[in-house]
């Protein structure tokens, strides 16, 4: 079975008055994942006593920072394709090439800055804000497949994505080898799926475990769960930001966003054992190492 994007990656394509007026599905799937995780978040924030305008501030603020991110992050690693472009191509999202752990560290940014600003607790913002966070990336993948991007390498599965010639990379451009309907990994459809339960699995454990939950748990289990889940899913892309550049299968070279996932998923289990080892112990009513 062979997943193919119902239409092209353009939603409005037209001309008025000699002045083009596009819209891509990317950027409305985007924005609609962002839009559903902002009006979860903000319910979460509200019950919790806090004025949900802030989430939707910070929502604004966090994408601002998060394409500066995204955008940065993915220059710096693929610089030498860029030197000597001009500025406007560098800057450019839409000559290709968006991280989303850039994006990560963009809307952490905002977050920061943001909660120091209005002096609001950064740590619970945060535990509000990446569970609802998890669903828009999950949302937001499909923006990939409408794109026929983010794919992984060919499977006999018997279960993928179907990729046109102009949008396939390195040896799969030739079709003679890997002819037209050639199944690809859905790399995007394995995180989506991954997310979209990641979701569910913080919000069930925030209930099931309310009473021993501490403040930053919830963002440290996101960076638990999505860590384990982007680095096995990357090992299948084709397209993936290697140490040494854009490399595919990145032989002899590691691939840039495995890394970063097991510096989260160090991170957020270390983060954890802190939380509720050292700070238990430094607390009026320390309970031990939970």
């Amino acid at each position: 079975m062979g997943l193919y994007p119902p239409d092209d990656p353009f939603l409005i394509n037209v001309s008025l008055f000699g002045i083009p007026v596009v819209v891509r599905w990317y950027g409305v799937i985007i924005v609609s994942g962002a839009m559903l995780a902002g009006w979860i978040a903000a319910r979460r924030a509200q019950q919790r006593g806090y004025d949900p305008e802030h989430i939707w501030n910070l929502l604004l603020v966090g994408m601002i920072f998060g394409i500066i991110g995204a955008r940065a992050y993915y220059v710096l690693f693929e610089w030498p394709r860029f030197a000597g472009a001009s500025w406007l191509e560098i800057i450019n999202p839409a000559t290709g090439g968006l991280a989303i752990h850039g994006a990560l560290i963009g809307a952490l940014t905002a977050a920061t800055l943001y909660t120091r600003w209005h002096h609001l607790p950064l740590r619970t913002f945060l535990d509000i804000a990446m569970p609802p966070f998890l669903l828009a990336q999950a949302i937001g993948r499909w923006g990939n497949f409408m794109n026929q991007e983010a794919y992984g390498s060919p499977t006999s599965l018997g279960f993928g994505v179907l990729i046109d010639e102009e949008h396939r990379i390195g040896p799969y451009r030739d079709m003679q080898q890997f002819p037209p309907d050639t199944l690809f990994h859905a790399t995007f459809l394995y995180e989506s799926a991954w997310n979209l339960i990641g979701f569910g699995v913080l919000i069930w454990l925030e209930r099931r475990l309310r009473d021993r939950l501490r403040p930053l748990d919830m963002a440290l289990l996101y960076a638990v769960w999505y860590g384990l889940g982007r680095f096995w899913i990357e090992g299948f892309r084709t397209d993936s930001l290697c140490l040494s550049g854009i490399g595919g299968a990145c032989e002899g070279s590691l691939r840039v966003a495995q890394v970063v996932s097991l510096l989260l998923v160090a991170g957020g289990i270390i983060g954890l054992l802190i939380n509720h080892c050292y700070v238990a112990r430094h607390t009026a009513q320390p309970r031990g190492c939970e």
